[in-house]
């Protein structure tokens, strides 16, 4: 198996989830059969909205930089960064560093296109899961005012045949309330603004998948089982890695 590393802090605990889900779902009887991993949690980061707002981008490639040259002399064979946002500057990150990195938002819009359920069920995101009876053709994308802005998921979107809806102003606002508000402040999300807009992606828009597109909020699966229709990105990233690193992934 090789060795995954992990570019994480943004936030805390989302990367903490993340490693959770790792250990989690590796099909493993033993300390030796778990996959060995190096986790830089940078939680000092540059924020990633701010600097797709404002065009400051060199503070944070520069800390990207350091963490995959720190990654790639420890031996790391792919590397994991759990945060949506930030792949917005996947393809400058990756051109520091000769060890792949998973992109989240791709493999996240192609689980979804293909009907695929990650997590209670692991499913081959190449063939559909049997779950939906008509093609996924729209894809709600529930992320951070960086990752909407960025069209990161509109493009992975279409790379995978289908289209990305997002929120209109005064939801897209409610979801960043609960990112920055609940999870990253260290409280609960709240529960019922995450059904609201959920609601409106699955009976106004009819999409026919939802993505979370943002680490923060994988945590609202802690708190209540979400839909079918829903899928997590982070879940998609933590299967991925595990996969990629060559040791069985249990549904």
């Amino acid at each position: 198996m090789e060795k995954l590393g992990v570019i994480g802090g943004m936030g805390p605990e989302a990367t903490s989830y993340f490693y959770d889900q790792v250990v989690k779902h590796t099909q493993a009887k033993s300390d030796q059969e778990h996959l060995d991993m190096i986790v830089l949690s940078c939680a000092s980061m540059p924020d990633r909205t701010r600097a797709i707002q404002t065009g400051e981008h060199e503070a944070l490639l520069r800390t990207m930089h350091s963490c995959t040259a720190l990654l790639e002399q420890a031996g790391c064979g792919h590397i994991a960064i759990p945060c949506n946002t930030s792949h917005f500057f996947y393809d400058q990150i990756q051109a520091t560093t000769s060890v792949p990195i998973i992109h989240m938002p791709r493999e996240a819009a192609r689980y979804a296109a293909a009907g695929a359920v990650v997590g209670m069920r692991g499913f081959d995101p190449a063939a559909s899961a049997g779950l939906f009876t008509t093609p996924v053709q729209t894809v709600g994308i529930m992320a951070t005012d960086g990752t909407v802005s960025s069209g990161v998921y509109h493009d992975a979107c279409e790379r995978a045949g289908v289209t990305a809806v997002v929120p209109p102003a005064e939801l897209q606002a409610m979801v960043m309330s609960i990112i920055y508000d609940d999870v990253k402040a260290g409280r609960a999300p709240n529960l019922d603004t995450f059904d609201q807009v959920l609601s409106w992606f699955l009976n106004d828009a009819h999409c026919d998948r939802v993505i979370l597109a943002c680490t923060e909020l994988s945590v609202v699966s802690q708190y209540r089982a979400l839909p079918p229709a829903v899928l997590d990105a982070m879940d998609v990233l933590a299967r991925e890695s595990i996969v990629r690193c060559g040791a069985p992934y249990r549904a």
